[in-house]
C-alpha cells in the first residue's frame, strides 16, 4: 500500500519541451514568464559552468534531515531534477559526494537544494549539476519523515511535481508544466529581439527606445523634455 506522503506517479513536462528549454538561459525564461519563477539568489550552482533542465521531482524534508532524499533517489527517473525544500537551513549538509554520485549514476538531470550540501571540491570534479543555498561540513540525520512529489516551496518559489526546472550560472527558474511549451515560444522571440538589440548596440545605438517615455511617466522628465 502506498504511503500518502509518497506519490510515485506524476505528470512530467514532456521530454521535447525539456530538450528545447536547454537552449535558453534561465534569465530569458524568467523574463517571458513575467519575471516570476526565479528562485532566491541564495540558490546557486556549485560551479558557474553547471546547468540543468528537466521535470521537478519534489522532496520536502525537515531541516537537517535527509531521509526522504534517499527515498527520492530510489524513486526518481532518468532526467528528473530533484528539487528539495530544506527550509533554507544551513546548519547541516543534506547531500554530499556519495548521494550525488548515485544521482549521476542513475542519470538524473540534476539536484536543486534549498539547504546546505558538502564536499564542494569533489563535486567540482563529479560532472553533475548541483545547486544549493550553501555549504556545511556537518552531516544530516536520517530519522524524520517528509514528503515526495507534493507541492513545495524552494528558494521562495512554488514548485509542483513535473514542473519545468532550468538552472544555469544565474540561478534557477521554475515554469509551470502546463505553461512551459508556450513560454518557450515566447523565449524564442525574446532571444531574436535581444540579438537585434545587441546588433544595434554594436553599431553605436546604445539608447533604449523606451527610456524617455518611461522617465516621463515616472515624472522624472517633463513632457517634451529629453535627456
Amino acid at each position: 500500500m502506498n504511503h500518502p506522503e509518497i506519490i510515485r506517479q506524476i505528470d512530467r513536462v514532456s521530454p521535447d519541451v525539456v530538450g528545447q528549454a536547454k537552449a535558453f538561459q534561465a534569465a530569458i525564461l524568467a523574463d517571458v514568464a513575467g519575471r516570476r519563477g526565479a528562485m532566491h539568489g541564495r540558490i546557486a550552482p556549485v560551479h558557474h559552468s553547471m546547468s540543468l533542465a528537466g521535470p521537478a521531482f519534489t522532496v520536502e524534508v525537515r531541516p537537517g534531515d535527509n531521509l526522504m532524499i534517499h527515498a527520492a533517489i530510489a524513486l526518481a527517473r532518468p532526467g528528473d531534477i530533484l528539487v528539495i525544500d530544506g527550509k533554507g537551513d544551513l546548519t547541516a549538509a543534506l547531500m554530499g559526494t556519495l548521494m550525488l554520485s548515485a544521482c549521476k549514476k542513475l542519470n538524473l538531470g540534476g539536484v536543486v537544494v534549498d539547504g546546505a550540501i558538502r564536499d564542494r571540491a569533489e563535486l567540482l570534479n563529479l560532472g553533475f549539476p548541483v545547486f544549493s543555498a550553501g555549504f556545511n561540513p556537518a552531516g544530516p540525520t536520517k530519522y524524520v519523515p517528509g514528503r515526495i512529489n507534493h507541492p513545495i516551496a524552494a528558494g521562495g518559489v512554488a514548485v509542483r511535481p513535473g514542473d519545468l526546472v532550468v538552472g544555469d550560472a544565474d540561478g534557477v527558474v521554475v515554469i509551470e508544466r502546463e505553461k512551459a511549451a508556450d513560454m518557450l515560444q515566447l523565449a524564442e522571440r525574446k532571444v531574436a529581439d535581444e540579438a537585434a538589440r545587441l546588433e544595434a548596440i554594436s553599431r553605436g545605438d546604445t539608447t533604449a527606445k523606451w527610456l524617455a517615455a518611461s522617465l516621463r511617466a515616472a515624472g522624472v522628465l517633463a513632457e517634451g523634455e529629453a535627456l
